[in-house]
């Protein structure tokens, strides 16, 4: 009877004919990287790897039951193509535009940049793109915030203050189950993913600061009146004051909008006073850069006549002299936090619908213990 049994392969045999697909595959992929001005398609990567072209779309739409060895086959042909998916054509067909708004009004460029870089950090390497939407007043968009992101035709958005806490676009958005995640809320935190801090905590931790470097006359410059952060933070000022048994000057608090110009008349009306506080709390780094501007407008020497503190850990706090002691609000982080919530509420799996980040006091070289006069 003859032995049906095959006989033992050679255990090169399996290695030898794995490197001459890998050697084909190399010479697909250098003939279709010889024409340098061919863009590669979808179907040069199907060449390449050897697959269909159905199945490089399987892959780069991450779509389950794709086997690993041919997943990483097509990302190695696309990887040596330069190959890049067209974000517009997948777009049509799924009726997405993986696009991404974040809606801004503040009027600081150094909070603005914390967070546009927050919101591409996490899309790096992502299907999705960012669309910048800065508006006027986000009173004027409520009521017509469904037409802004239409017209944009966006997949979600990111709200950052004040947009993030108007009560008007939140309930327009709601009512169009349109996704959004919310940037630094300070109320109705079980409305949509939220990444926020305690700015009334924050505020009152710095205040302290400066009671403990014995200072007692404390001028504020708030903030944007319309921005609810400017109330809280404001809030937390007047807390640390009466835990201290300090009584509070209403006169020693000046309205700004954060932004360094409005800064500046605030500083000035607070230090042109004969009796002018020894130290000033302003609502945010910018509006703190104006007031140590204001003050050697003045004569006056920072930190030896005036301390002057800020909020938000921008830019600006280490660039001016001297630099600022100021509060670091993680805005890049809550950013880049709100977006990953967003993509994972578009992508249907699962997030935290709130995370909460941690303020910290930041001591640089504008504050120091009150000189005598």
């Amino acid at each position: 009877m003859q032995n049906s049994q095959k006989e033992p392969r050679n255990p090169g045999s399996a290695y030898v004919g794995y490197c001459a697909e890998e050697l084909e595959d190399q010479r697909e992929i250098a003939r279709i990287m010889s024409d340098s001005r061919k863009r590669a398609t979808i179907i040069d990567v199907a060449t390449a790897a050897n697959v269909s072209t159905k199945t490089v779309s399987r892959v780069f739409n991450d779509e389950p039951h794709v086997r690993k060895i041919l997943r990483d086959k097509v990302l190695k042909a696309a990887a040596e193509l330069d190959y890049h998916p067209n974000i517009m054509a997948r777009g049509l067909v799924g009726r997405r535009s993986y696009l991404l708004g974040l809606i801004y009004e503040n009027p600081s460029p150094n909070y603005v940049v914390e967070l546009q870089n927050g919101a591409l950090d996490r899309l790096h390497g992502e299907k999705y793109r960012l669309l910048v939407l800065p508006v006027q007043s986000v009173v004027e968009v409520s009521g017509k915030i469904m037409s802004v992101l239409r017209a944009a035709a966006l997949d979600g958005v990111i709200l950052s203050p004040p947009a993030s806490d108007h009560p008007g676009i939140l309930s327009e958005l709601r009512q169009y189950d349109f996704p959004f995640a919310r940037i630094a809320p300070t109320q109705s935190l079980d409305i949509g993913p939220c990444r926020t801090t305690d700015d009334i905590e924050a505020s009152r931790k710095m205040t302290e600061y400066l009671l403990e470097l014995g200072h007692t006359r404390i001028g504020v410059i708030k903030g944007d009146p319309t921005h609810p952060s400017s109330g809280a933070r404001l809030t937390g000022f007047l807390e640390a004051l009466k835990a201290a048994g300090l009584s509070h000057s209403p006169d020693l608090v000046e309205q700004g909008y954060y932004t360094y110009e409005s800064g500046l008349a605030a500083a000035h009306k607070l230090l042109n006073r004969t009796d002018r506080p020894t130290a000033i709390f302003a609502q945010n780094d910018d509006m703190a850069a104006a007031a140590i501007m204001a003050a050697r407008d003045l004569g006056l020497n920072v930190p030896d006549d005036v301390s002057i503190s800020g909020f938000d850990d921008s830019a600006i706090a280490q660039i001016v002299w001297p630099r600022i002691t100021t509060v670091h609000q993680p805005v890049y982080d809550m950013a880049r936090d709100a977006t990953d919530a967003l993509i994972a509420k578009l992508e249907k799996k699962p997030f935290n619908m709130l995370g909460t980040h941690v303020c910290e006091l930041i001591i640089r070289q504008s504050t120091a213990p009150p000189a005598s006069r």
